[in-house]
């Protein structure tokens, strides 16, 4: 959305928050760590004004013209997307025991093909 991986998933974690619907393991989280974080830092936006935005928006394609008009941060945006696309490949010991860790705790240890963390979040929701 707008050139954004992450994009399209934080805004649906922040409409079900808005309804009180998030689930609650991911409300400690919510824009304050991980990928939430880490967009909102590549964005320039802090959470409240994006929450702000989804808030004030009917559409998903308001919020996606909202941040293609005002967020203008093409190396930035590189970065980011790089980095969810890619985080779990690298050579670090901890992160890749991380990885399997979360896989063991949601019962995909047996899943091979779960191989960075962006494929583990699909996994873990059901999305393949």
């Amino acid at each position: 959305m707008a050139g954004w991986v992450h994009l399209p998933r934080f805004i649906d974690k922040i409409r079900l928050n808005l309804a009180g619907k998030l689930p609650p393991e991911y409300e400690a989280n919510l824009a304050t760590k991980g990928f939430d974080d880490r967009w909102l830092k590549a964005a320039g936006l802090t959470a409240p004004q994006f929450i702000e935005i989804v808030r004030g928006s009917i559409t998903d394609g308001e919020v996606c013209d909202w941040v293609r008009t005002n967020v203008k941060r093409p190396a930035e945006q590189h970065e980011f997307n790089d980095f969810v696309l890619n985080h779990g490949r690298e050579n670090d010991p901890v992160l890749r025991e991380r990885l399997q860790l979360r896989k063991q705790q949601s019962g995909l240890a047996h899943r091979d093909d779960i191989q960075i963390f962006i494929d583990y979040i699909d996994a873990d929701e059901g999305r393949s």
